[in-house]
């Protein structure tokens, strides 16, 4: 069955921006914003706590199995820091937003995060973890990977995608 309206995966480090562009994408295109980290709260799909890393262990395959309805029907935006446990299948794009590593570090900051989160956060955004996570996982020419440190940025952002997902037509 094809979808009517896109999948958008909108990947990238915690603090570049992934849930207020997905906010506000969905407020102009209509596509249905599934924040995953809220989504493993609130239906128990982890398998507990992780002291070290300071947060939830999701459980990918539960996680998986109660978004396959959803993105079957498509329209979805979904905002997740990981990527590579999704199937290629579900996604007609996959953005992955990159944050200048000093504004990353202060968004972290204002979150609260510890040294040690905030440290291992931009560690991983300077080795490129999810943009290489994103390009073994998915076909190149749907990943895309844009800049996310400033409003600007962002509007961009927002105005690029939702004009791509109004202009988006299923493959046949």
């Amino acid at each position: 069955m094809a979808r009517r309206a896109p999948n958008i995966l909108i990947t990238g480090t915690p603090g570049t921006g992934k849930s207020t562009l997905c906010e506000n994408v969905a407020s102009t295109t209509g596509l249905r914003h599934l924040e995953i980290g809220k989504l493993v709260k609130s239906q128990q799909l982890h398998s507990g706590w992780d002291d070290e890393f300071d947060c939830l262990v999701i459980d990918e395959e539960k996680v998986c199995d109660a978004l396959e309805d959803q993105t079957a029907e498509g329209g979805c935006l979904v905002d997740y820091h990981g990527c590579d446990f999704f199937p290629e299948r579900w996604f007609d794009l996959v953005v992955v937003l990159q944050t200048d590593n000093t504004v990353l570090w202060e968004r972290l900051e204002k979150r609260g995060y510890s040294r040690k989160k905030i440290q291992d956060n931009v560690q991983c955004e300077i080795m490129h973890v999810i943009v290489e996570e994103a390009s073994d996982s998915y076909r190149e020419e749907i990943v895309h990977v844009l800049q996310s440190s400033t409003p600007e940025e962002m509007e961009e952002n927002v105005e690029r995608l939702t004009q791509w997902a109004r202009s988006w037509r299923p493959s046949s």
